[in-house]
């Protein structure tokens, strides 16, 4: 060793690995920077300090990279190693770079959160500060003429429904859907938020309906509905009744896909809002 009187300082693992770097023209920080090492490491190799390497398996493996990126012999300097007393009594307690894994997973999990915070917030105050829809009139219905009042098979052809009328019937105007489109009918009996858009991804409707309030709307189907308070709107497909019911959620929402035939399924949110 380059420790014992009398023997060639270059037999030592430290001082070949020295010189060599040396020959090449390398600083200590060069050529960790080569290996992608803390400097360091390097600096403890060259100064036989193998306990601040940690474990036996380590040093073999700076050793033989170190020797590697110097053009030095590998089996030599392991045997060196192997020979030496440093190698009988390494130092397992002493990890480099072990202490900070903890605090910067801690560090990563708190932004983490409060990143999400921040979303549901920002969510949350998109939907309160939404304007309700108010209530528009709807146009008054245009009474039956005489002959049909007179008639025997049109009686009440025409005639507008009365507002006391089950939660489904069909609101008082009178629309038609074009051809290839699908007529839905609203009836709000309370305030609820609704979005809705058809199979080409327009959006028709959104925001909050207050109660008391019907829409009419024409798309292609199928239709993504999504209903903030299902329970007080009343549907309808091209005059039909549309069933809703085992698809409201516990939280009174409903996501659902109605297609051309008025049959009510499962949506997912992502497509309930036509995205």
């Amino acid at each position: 060793m380059a420790s014992d009187a009398g023997v060639d300082p270059l037999r030592g693992t430290g001082a070949r690995l020295r010189a060599a770097r040396e020959r090449c023209g390398l600083t200590v920080l060069q050529a960790a920077e080569k290996l992608h090492v803390d400097a360091r490491v390097l600096e403890a190799l060259e100064a036989e300090d193998f306990g601040a390497l940690g474990a036996d398996v380590y040093v073999r493996g700076h050793l033989r990279r170190y020797a590697e990126a110097v053009g030095e012999s590998p089996t030599a300097l392991q045997e060196l190693y192997a020979g030496s007393a440093h190698a009988l009594r390494p130092d397992l307690t002493r990890i480099p770079r072990g202490g900070t894994q903890p605090r910067s997973s801690r560090l990563l999990l708190t932004t983490l959160l409060a990143v999400v915070c921040l979303a549901v917030a920002g969510l949350l105050w998109w939907l309160l500060t939404q304007p309700a829809e108010k209530a528009q009139p709807l146009p008054a219905a245009p009474a039956p003429s005489a002959d049909i009042a007179a008639g025997d098979g049109g009686a009440g052809a025409g005639a507008e429904l009365p507002r006391g009328a089950a939660d489904n019937a069909a609101p008082t105007a009178t629309h038609v859907a074009a051809p290839g489109q699908a007529l839905l009918d609203l009836r709000f009996v309370a305030l609820s938020w609704v979005d809705i858009s058809d199979g080409d991804g327009r959006r028709l409707l959104t925001g909050l309906i207050e109660g008391g309030s019907e829409r009419a709307l024409s798309g292609t189907p199928p239709l993504r509905v999504v209903l903030g308070n299902a329970p007080a709107v009343a549907l309808r497909l091209n005059g039909q009744p549309v069933n809703i019911s085992g698809l409201v959620h516990r939280d009174g929402s409903a996501h659902l896909s109605i297609d051309a035939s008025g049959r009510a399924s499962a949506a997912a949110p992502r497509l309930a809002h036509g995205d």
